[in-house]
């Protein structure tokens, strides 16, 4: 009898049931699972941090090879700036997920991705240093700074570097990374591009499969991908150009022999390995008989110096198809000197060799231009590397008042979400109580008012640090235009805030005083007045916490194209879904309700946060277009629980309304009659055992204070997101 494995046991509620909805992503790095504990504060940490010391102690690291793990050419540099990237480089604009911020890439899946092969033994290379430095030096910060160091040691002139970004200590689940249930596969392409949220091509890889599109080595279609991968992560064909260039300027990729002798991913990997994966079973499977992508390539004549012979061999030479040792596509120069030199044997030279992504930048008209250009100026060439790798290595810090250390470049980019500096003072206690009287007397209602304040303050995404109330980008191009914001409409409440803007801060004026408000204040002023207003209307005095000092963003500071990119197809909290036709309920990530719980985790909400906010919002009519969808209340405008007291009713019956299954009505059990409509995100809070959990506290006859207290503090979270002067960044 042949002994077979056991299948998996299903553990796991999502075992058992994996279409169904999966909260877990809202409750991921709560304060005790930092073993630092809750009074952890890592920007005070960091800020006492000697980073010349650490850059001495990276540098000297760089040249001295491990004997368990040699360093190619005898210098651990370009394997740091693989590390640095390939953390940095899975940013995704669509979500701002991935990225380097957090120093997931050091726990599955990114770990175990094939584009990660052999980073699991840089990060232990740079255990040394992390556990010098210990509580005031993340992994996240000690990764990009040892890549950024790696640079500037191999010749470099970097444009700086910042400190701030705080571990985590489990997996992020969060990001989706795509509907493949193997690695090295694709089923997220439609119409010839890559479905959102993706920015790679293929389940494991950062960006592009180096072979070219799936294997083919057609260089031009491969331009096609490079081109479409990199736009979705925030990089235009200039800063393409500049990293691929720059980056392959250095290193190597190792393909010693096929991938049969490749051991299990470190997850996956024996207990005796400690975490260590990729174990390669041919020779000594090191050094020069090392596997990683099964390319063979190395691109330079100076691989651990900075240099453009990159770019001279690009278009210097023919290139001729041909296969690594392991079997891979890569490209060999027709004609060429056998030159470039062995990274283990100093009297082995080899011809230049090539991927189908470097020859992509030689035949595609737009990026050979550039690319001549850069081989025709290498000053120009470095500081576009260098501007671009910043770019790469800190666009998911947020604004700069997220940097910490003594290496921040004094130039602000358009990416960081740059404001104008407050010149004037805040307004006290009693000119906020005389503006909310001016705006609730405005003839603006209160489901207008909630509705512009959560749209402006729900921009913000904890992913990257983007967007929020601070700067009301929301009266700006693009984000005026978004079909969510109900841009006519927009307009004219932005005029009336305009109004009371310009008769107060002229009044102030005339008295002598600074003081003066912007229309990101008031915008979130406006929505705390009515939150005021309706529980007042429902029996409740109350203060809506406010705090003043948002300044208002120009034009020119906003990256139209990264706007236009993120405008949202749906807003759960708004009952906002684009597209009701597009989902598929067998494929819980398709779903509404699905992205409710994502856009949820972006503004770093709780479960309860988010269950009492949508029960809030729908009770004050705050949904798009001011529909009657999930607005399960006969008094709109009161904030009231009884969109969970109705939602909970086991006198109503609902049924499917349209052939979507988005729409539903809810009957009277007895009469027949129709009495309230909602949509799919509306009946999760009573289909969800664990949502209905939650939304039993808030029915409960006792909740009804309780429930406005929770909307106000969650409410209060919302609208101070990105009000990074007021807090430690986190």
């Amino acid at each position: 009898m042949v002994d077979k494995k056991p299948k998996p046991r299903k553990r796991w509620i999502t075992d058992w049931w994996p279409n169904r909805l999966n909260l877990k992503i809202l409750r991921q790095n709560c304060p005790s699972s930092n073993p630092y504990g809750g009074e952890y504060d890592y920007m005070r940490e960091v800020q006492s941090l000697d980073v010349d010391d650490v850059i001495k102690d990276l540098k000297e690291l760089m040249r001295t090879p491990q004997d368990w793990w040699p360093a190619d050419f005898g210098h651990y540099g370009p394997l740091f700036v693989r590390l640095a990237w390939h953390s940095a480089g899975s940013y995704r604009i669509f979500d701002g997920r991935g990225g380097a911020r957090n120093g997931s890439i050091r726990f599955p899946p990114r770990i175990n991705w094939p584009d990660n092969i052999g980073l699991d033994k840089a990060i232990r290379l740079l255990w040394p240093i992390k556990k010098k430095y210990g509580k005031k030096l993340s992994w996240a910060d000690l990764i990009i700074l040892a890549g950024t160091v790696a640079l500037e040691d191999m010749g470099v002139k970097i444009l700086g570097f910042a400190l701030g970004r705080e571990d985590i200590f489990e997996p992020d689940e969060s990001p989706d990374w795509g509907p493949e249930e193997e690695m090295l596969t694709s089923h997220r392409v439609r119409e010839g591009k890559l479905r959102p949220p993706y920015a790679a091509t293929e389940m494991g890889l950062i960006y592009v499969n180096p072979e070219g599109p799936a294997g083919n080595p057609d260089p031009l279609e491969s331009a096609k991908e490079i081109r479409d991968a990199f736009a979705r992560m925030g990089m235009n064909d200039e800063e393409t150009v500049a990293l691929i260039a720059g980056g392959h300027a250095f290193g190597k990729c190792h393909g010693a022999a096929p991938d049969k002798y490749l051991g299990p991913d470190p997850s996956s990997s024996p207990l005796e390995k400690q975490g260590l994966g990729w174990e390669f079973k041919y020779r000594t499977g090191k050094g020069p008989d090392t596997f990683t992508s099964g390319l063979e390539v190395t691109w330079s004549l100076t691989p651990t110096r900075w240099g453009i012979y990159y770019l001279k061999f690009l278009f210097e030479y023919e290139w001729e198809l041909t296969k690594s040792p392991a079997g891979k596509y890569q490209w060999v120069a027709k004609d060429a000197p056998e030159m470039i030199p062995d990274a283990d044997d100093p009297y082995k030279k080899y011809k230049p060799t090539m991927l189908t992504t470097d020859l992509a930048l030689k035949v595609d008209p737009e990026y050979s231009k550039i690319a001549k250009r850069f081989l025709e100026n290498p000053d120009e060439f470095e500081k576009a590397f260098a501007k671009a790798w910043f770019k790469l290595t800190h666009r998911d810090m947020g604004p700069k008042a997220c940097y910490a250390g003594p290496y921040i470049p004094k130039e602000t980019f358009v990416w960081q979400d740059p404001l104008p500096e407050r010149d004037w003072e805040v307004i006290d206690r009693e000119e906020i109580n005389s503006l909310k009287a001016k705006i609730l007397n405005s003839g603006l209602s209160i489901s207008q008012l909630v509705y512009f304040a959560w749209a402006s303050a729900s921009t913000y995404r904890n992913s990257d640090r983007r967007g929020g109330a601070n700067g009301a980008r929301i009266r700006l191009y693009p984000m005026n235009q978004w079909e969510v914001n109900h841009p006519d409409e927009l307009k004219r409440i932005i005029s009336v805030y305009e109004d009371i803007q310009r008769e107060f801060n002229e009044e102030q004026k005339n008295y002598g005083s600074k003081k003066r408000v912007s229309i990101a204040d008031l915008i979130v002023l406006g929505g705390c007045a009515a939150i005021e207003a309706a529980a007042k209307n429902a029996g409740f005095d109350v203060e809506v916490p406010f705090t003043p000092g948002r300044v208002d963003a120009r034009q020119e500071d906003i990256e139209v194209e990264f706007y236009k990119a993120t405008e949202p197809f749906a807003d759960g909290f708004r009952n906002y879904f684009r597209d009701p036709t597009s989902f598929d309920e067998s494929d819980v990530y398709t779903t509404p309700e699905y992205f409710l719980v994502d856009k949820a985790e972006l503004l770093a909400l709780t479960v309860p946060e988010m269950t009492v906010l949508v029960g809030g919002l729908r009770v004050l009519g705050a949904t798009y277009q001011y529909s009657n969808y999930g607005v399960l209340t006969e008094t709109p405008g009161r904030l009231t629980n009884n969109f969970f007291v109705n939602l909970l009713d086991m006198g109503i019956e609902w049924k499917s309304a349209d052939n979507n299954r988005y729409l539903f009505k809810g009957y009277d059990r007895k009469t027949g009659e129709e009495k309230w409509v909602a949509t799919r995100v509306d009946l999760i809070f009573g289909h969800h055992d664990e949502l209905r959990a939650v939304a039993e506290i808030y029915a409960c006859d006792d909740a009804k204070e309780k429930f406005i207290h929770d909307f106000i503090a969650a409410w209060n979270k919302v609208m101070n997101l990105d009000r990074f002067d007021l807090k430690t960044i986190q």
